[in-house]
């Protein structure tokens, strides 16, 4: 049934290679999922998400700093290794510092026909975010345009919301179905959709997706859930990771982070300006750290979470030296705990071989079934 989300997670590489061939357009690399892809999408573009391969990197010692997170390293040295040459452009959205050097460093190193920096506001609680993205958006619709030479239009902006939309319907749809006392789907399956989703076309994707959603409330996987968790925190596309804490004896029911929930909870409602109605969606989503300032409004939105999914414990996940997932880690864990809902937290390096945390889940999930036993 996810078969085909697998494949595509996989071999992402080919996949835009094909699309570009099969249609004719570019393809853009982004390293933030700030950056607005409806815009790209509307001119003809396939948006995608750069990550890493989780291996072992020293091709970046001379390009970034030893103790940027090892995500960002990893990013980068896709890069410098030439595994993303078939990208005609690559973007960035204000970040945290470690990203914007990665993608500072590929733009000098390794150069491709077109890069933009888009200014995203940090501070989007301010009630002057909203019309400074939609200036920028402006500017950035406008180089994009001149790159392409495809116009976009009114009509095309709103047939891409659409898709994105309906895109971004389809996962919460099947992430409620995971609500249930026994889950039609893994974690690990969830993963490989959500990761899927953010490097092919959103049509193609959604029409897989379609299907997935018929069978999945029938579907029998014979399956012990075993103990209710959620993870939390920094960059996680690490398959191998989801995989080894649901054969320990958990399953995954529900995330909070950039490359799950936090891409594509939030649609984009219409206004008469596009380009503002696409600001607003990126402005109003569950905020990164790097966002969330004086109001702290992802813990309500952890909690609530937490509390619809019906999870026992979390794993809250930093990538090692990410200092904006750094600070808000005390204050999440506090708010799990007063909520009932213990927590383990791993400081995590995606290139790096798994079995270092292994034995610390197996006691965690262990600690939160003899809790269970003795309710």
């Amino acid at each position: 049934m996810f078969e085909q989300f697998r494949e595509w997670e996989t071999n992402r590489h080919e996949y835009a290679q094909e699309w570009k061939e099969r249609t004719g357009g570019k393809v853009m690399g982004y390293f933030c999922t700030y950056v607005p892809e409806e815009i790209l999408h509307a001119a003809n573009v396939l948006p995608v998400r750069i990550l890493g391969s989780h291996e072992p990197q020293n091709v970046t010692e001379p390009h970034i700093f030893g103790m940027f997170c090892p995500f960002c390293r990893d990013c980068l040295a896709q890069g410098l290794k030439g595994r993303y040459d078939y990208l005609d452009g690559i973007m960035i959205a204000q970040s945290c510092l470690h990203i914007r050097q990665a993608f500072t460093s590929w733009e000098k190193h390794r150069p491709r026909e077109f890069s933009y920096y888009l200014c995203m506001p940090h501070h989007v609680q301010s009630p002057r975010a909203l019309p400074y993205l939609t200036g920028e958006l402006v500017q950035f619709k406008e180089a994009v345009e001149e790159w392409t030479g495809n116009t976009i239009t009114d009509e095309g902006l709103d047939h891409a919301i659409e898709i994105y939309n309906d895109n971004r319907r389809l996962l919460r749809s099947i992430y409620d179905l995971r609500q249930d006392e026994h889950p039609p789907l893994t974690g690990e399956e969830a993963m490989e959709m959500v990761i899927s989703c953010q490097m092919t076309d959103k049509e193609e994707h959604s029409g897989e997706m379609a299907k997935v959603l018929d069978a999945l409330p029938t579907r029998g996987n014979g399956r012990d859930p075993g103990v209710r968790l959620m993870i939390i925190g920094s960059e996680d596309d690490d398959i191998e990771f989801i995989n080894m804490v649901e054969t320990s004896g958990a399953t995954i029911v529900v995330d909070e982070h950039c490359t799950g929930t936090r891409y594509f909870w939030n649609e984009v409602e219409p206004r008469d300006d596009r380009l503002e109605a696409i600001a607003a969606r990126y402005i109003d989503r569950v905020p990164c750290p790097t966002k969330d300032w004086e109001d702290r409004s992802r813990i309500p939105h952890i909690l609530e979470l937490a509390k619809k999914w019906d999870v026992a414990g979390a794993i809250v996940m930093q990538q090692k030296f990410c200092d904006p997932h750094e600070l808000d880690t005390v204050a999440i864990r506090k708010a799990l705990d007063e909520a009932g809902i213990k927590t383990l937290f791993l400081e995590f390096d995606v290139t790096v071989p798994i079995g270092q945390f292994k034995v610390r889940v197996e006691a965690f999930l262990e600690m939160l079934s003899d809790e269970d036993l003795f309710d």
